[in-house]
């Protein structure tokens, strides 16, 4: 929770109280932040002696994250699709 009031207290500041100028430099400043924890990350991997194996198995399982809600939200959306264009059609032919 409070990360989410954090969040929004930043939002707000950056909308109505930051100048486009120092919005600039914050991106610049974000950007260098991602790549130095992203190079850390990958010394952080790199120090691990089992990194081949422990890196096929996160594989695995983030394609099991990716795969398994992307086909659940197709679905989701196939069905209501069919479900509610087909009334909505089925309500345009009478009115005509």
């Amino acid at each position: 929770m409070d990360i989410l009031i954090a969040m929004c207290v930043g939002i707000l500041a950056g909308r109505f109280f930051i100048s486009g100028r120092v919005k600039r430099a914050n991106e610049r400043l974000s950007l260098l932040c991602t790549f130095v924890l992203i190079f850390a990350m990958g010394g952080k991997l790199g120090q691990q002696e089992n990194f081949l194996k422990e890196f096929l198995a996160l594989g695995g399982y983030s394609f099991l994250f990716f795969a398994i809600p992307t086909i659940f939200s197709i679905g989701f959306v196939y069905i209501l699709t069919r479900r509610f264009m087909d009334r909505k059609k089925k309500r345009k032919g009478t009115e005509q």
